[in-house]
């Protein structure tokens, strides 16, 4: 278990929303959609599989914020899904980033 992949998935729908708005071409636009809504989809499989196989009650007490967290994460991945602005492939990654930390955590106890 590592968040690290659903960041790099994340990473990728970013960087594919940057390139359909700097590219005209209606056949690389509908290239890149399919491929930035693969990369959300992935994503979301990632922090899904984190939130029921990787973290556990422990976690849940001392985190309260974790559920609402994951919750937030996979809405703003369903967002960026649906999106082609950078901005939400930035938001999703922003808090991909505040689970990453948390997962941290829980490794060095």
């Amino acid at each position: 278990y590592d968040p690290a992949q659903a960041r790099i998935e994340a990473e990728s729908v970013k960087a594919v929303q940057e390139k359909y708005q700097a590219n005209e071409d209606a056949d690389f636009r509908t290239r890149a959609v399919l491929i930035k809504e693969q990369r959300a989809e992935l994503a979301k499989h990632h922090v899904s599989v984190l939130w029921s196989d990787y973290f556990k009650p422990p976690h849940f007490e001392k985190y309260p914020e974790l559920h609402q967290l994951v919750n937030d994460t996979l809405k703003a991945l369903s967002a960026a899904k649906a999106s082609n602005d950078p901005a939400t492939g930035q938001k999703a990654l922003d808090l991909i980033a505040q689970i990453d930390k948390i997962f941290w955590e829980t490794k060095q106890a």
